[in-house]
């Protein structure tokens, strides 16, 4: 799986959940508040609101040691640490301008990664757009997303990353990555299961 400098697994709009729960221990918005799990084979995802519009993520994986985020409105990593050491992504504007989300919404972010083990030469952007409305399945339950079309670009303007984020505002959470758009390469990258974090 390709892996961005900041991650996008990024409060918004969209029709609110009574759409999304139709299947009994679903998720909604009231109850993501208390925290829940998004799982795929590999992977396990525990995601928790904390203050600040921040959520905080822990990845544990099958084959690798586990890893902890901090994302602003569960969609922009602004820090991630785990055994292989840490990195802050310092962004130059405010990200709570581009929030909530809505199908049109365009920004571009400049940050900078500081990490203890290497220091920064440039800059680096993330391009956001919001290109529409889709709809997600987990198991039984069905979400409201939208598509967010992600471009990671170093300080020399090249590419490093780019998918498309499936992105739940009444989760925060980016449900899926889409890569390699409109190709015959495309593919899907998500989260098959969800479930509450006390279960």
């Amino acid at each position: 799986m390709k892996t961005a400098p900041i991650c996008v697994i990024l409060a918004a709009i969209v029709i609110p959940s009574a759409s999304t729960a139709h299947a009994a221990g679903c998720i909604d918005a009231k109850s993501a508040k208390n925290g829940f799990i998004l799982a795929r084979p590999g992977i396990q995802s525990e995601f928790r609101p904390v203050a600040g519009g921040m959520v905080s993520v822990v990845n544990t994986y099958a084959s690798q040691s586990p890893q902890k985020q901090f994302l602003f409105a569960g969609l922009i990593e602004v820090f991630r640490d785990s055994d292989t050491g840490r990195l802050a992504m310092i962004p130059f504007s405010d990200l709570r301008k581009l929030f909530p989300l809505k199908t049109g919404t365009k920004g571009t972010i400049e940050f900078v990664e500081l990490s203890p083990s290497k220091l920064a030469k440039s800059t680096k952007t993330l391009t956001l757009v919001v290109k529409g409305k889709e709809t997600f399945s987990l198991g039984d339950c069905k979400y409201n997303v939208l598509a967010v079309q992600e471009t990671f670009k170093n300080g020399a303007g090249e590419t490093l990353d780019a998918y498309t984020a499936l992105y739940a505002p009444d989760l925060q959470a980016a449900l899926a990555r889409r890569y390699d758009e409109g190709t015959s390469k495309e593919s899907v990258n998500g989260y098959e299961t969800i479930k509450p974090l006390t279960e």
